[in-house]
């Protein structure tokens, strides 16, 4: 079975991922799995636990808008798209940007840009915070099967394969987040 943490022992799960650990949390709706984005080889063990195709990119959560930034590319966005967007954050909208050098090409997959969300899920968040940096945010599930809205669901997806779970409350959203186009408005995903 996974190591189990509570909102008490941020530090230790955000230790975890600084170790190349695959970690599962609480995201505004459904049970995430995260890794340092940065960590090559975590990250190809959370795609072998979903069992998911490498071309299809993840999203990056984090605390502030200043975890996000290095992976804008910045020059490209139209000052009042960038102020359109930062007004939605924090909050429970996934927005796609031209993506910077920083962004490893694992993380974006076969996409042109990066997905990015500036969450305001307090234990997301304050994992984000702890660990220092944004994380990688895909729904908590094998490629095909729902997403985890509950802890059991994740033990029972994954079991002792995952190394970590953080466990405290979804948040109420009903629905994994909205994914915009930031240059253009366009869903991507409703």
């Amino acid at each position: 079975m996974a190591d189990r943490f509570t909102l008490a022992e941020l530090d230790d799960a955000a230790a975890l991922l600084h170790r190349g650990g695959v970690l599962a949390y609480p995201t505004e709706a459904v049970f995430g799995l995260g890794c340092d984005p940065h960590d090559r080889v975590a990250f190809e063990r959370l795609f072998a636990l979903k069992q998911r195709p490498p071309t299809q990119g993840v999203l990056l959560i984090a605390a502030d808008f200043a975890q996000v930034e290095p992976y804008i590319d910045l020059a490209s966005v139209p000052a009042d798209v960038l102020a359109q967007v930062r007004a939605s954050w924090p909050g429970p909208h996934t927005w796609i940007f031209p993506r910077s050098a920083r962004v490893p090409d694992w993380v974006a997959g076969a996409h042109a840009g990066i997905a990015l969300r500036v969450t305001a899920h307090e234990p997301a968040a304050a994992l984000c915070r702890a660990f220092g940096a944004a994380l990688v945010s895909t729904s908590a599930n094998p490629h095909g099967e729902p997403p985890a809205r509950s802890a059991a669901t994740v033990e029972a997806y994954f079991g002792p394969a995952l190394d970590g779970l953080l466990d405290a409350p979804l948040g109420d959203q009903q629905r994994p987040t909205i994914i915009r186009d930031a240059m253009t408005g366009v869903i991507i995903r409703a």
